[in-house]
């Protein structure tokens, strides 16, 4: 599966070596594609620089563990637009555009409505519902 990742998985992934960093290493090992774009990997930059000084380094080894696509933040797509804040739209439209299959988000606030429901083919999921859609695919 193509899997679309948010700046905020980004920035948790770094951050700790915790839950969501272990799910992108299963993610990896079961052979699913790990996506970003410029758009998320700068906004997962700046917040880490403000919040957890001294976690690039950890990004980066994040990074180096999927594909990095160029950033394209003006292309939304009416669909999404109607259904998110403008500043979330570049990602649900990444994902689109990527051709991924789902978009993991930790971001309850602007997704939240939108986890378990698929946008323009792209099924939105937190951390913990893509893990359990893997693990029953699977079974």
């Amino acid at each position: 599966m193509r899997i679309f990742l948010d700046a905020n998985i980004l920035f948790s992934a770094a951050k700790t070596d915790g839950a969501v960093r272990e799910l992108l290493r299963r993610l990896r090992a079961g052979r699913h594609e790990l996506w970003a774009d410029g758009y998320v990997l700068e906004e997962a930059r700046r917040n880490l620089e403000a919040k957890a000084p001294g976690s690039q380094r950890a990004l980066d080894a994040v990074v180096a563990g999927i594909r990095v696509a160029d950033a394209h933040p003006g292309d939304a797509d009416p669909v999404i637009s109607v259904k998110l804040p403008e500043k979330d739209r570049p990602v649900l439209a990444a994902a689109v555009r990527l051709g991924c299959e789902a978009l993991v988000t930790g971001d309850r606030n602007h997704f939240g409505a939108l986890y378990g429901r698929t946008v323009a083919g792209v099924a939105i999921h937190s951390p913990r519902s893509l893990a359990e859609t893997l693990l029953q695919a699977q079974a």
